[in-house]
């Protein structure tokens, strides 16, 4: 990943944001993040919570049209639908969740790390290698809301803990998933390929 698109800022002042960037899919957990933003709302907290993303209507799993207009009229959560300034998004908000039934290694979720931003995730194959668990953010079990809302809430009423696993995760970044370190092991696996290929040949 190329970190320069995505440099490091300190949190912005005012009420803790709260965003899911994502394809709504429902495996994506756009349900559960619905769910987790009533509990934390009723519960009294100061938070705005964002949604970055369309439907897919071609998918099966995808939400509705009408089910975002429903969530829109209930405004527990303000939906910016698909952007491509994710980095300047991520620099305006504090913490970053991706509740997802299932992924590869989020891009997202790196991307969050890269600008120093907390991240709350499920503990499942992906988003768990995408952070390191009460370092860089915190991982909740899949469809847990009780879970997520607990989590979202804790790191919205800690801003010390919150910044912490920010500056941790924008050092993870740089140390794991910048685009030299990615270039250098795969030229590495090719010198070792190479290597066994002359080394078999010699023989």
């Amino acid at each position: 990943m190329d970190l320069e698109g995505y440099a490091c800022h300190a949190e912005p002042p005012g009420t803790p944001v709260v965003v899911m960037a994502a394809r709504l899919l429902r495996e994506k957990g756009i349900e559960e993040f619905i769910e987790a933003a009533r509990l934390v709302v009723a519960r009294g907290v100061q938070a705005r919570f964002l949604v970055v993303g369309d439907p897919d209507p071609g998918n099966p799993s995808s939400v509705s049209a009408e089910d975002v207009d429903r969530w829109k009229a209930e405004g527990v959560a303000e939906f910016l639908g698909f952007r491509r300034d994710i980095a300047r998004i991520f620099r305006e908000s504090h913490v970053v969740v991706l509740p997802s039934y299932r992924e590869g290694l989020p891009k997202v979720l790196i991307e969050a790390a890269a600008c120093g931003r907390a991240v709350v995730t499920t503990d499942v194959p992906g988003c768990r290698d995408a952070i390191e668990d009460g370092e860089t953010g915190v991982l909740v079990p899949v469809r847990d809301v009780p879970a997520l809302a607990d989590a979202l809430q804790a790191l919205v009423e800690d801003p010390e803990r919150r910044q912490a696993m920010g500056r941790a995760g924008r050092a993870l970044a740089e140390r794991e998933f910048a685009i030299e370190k990615v270039v250098d092991a795969h030229l590495e696996i090719y010198r070792r390929l190479l290597g066994s290929r002359q080394a078999g040949m010699d023989t």
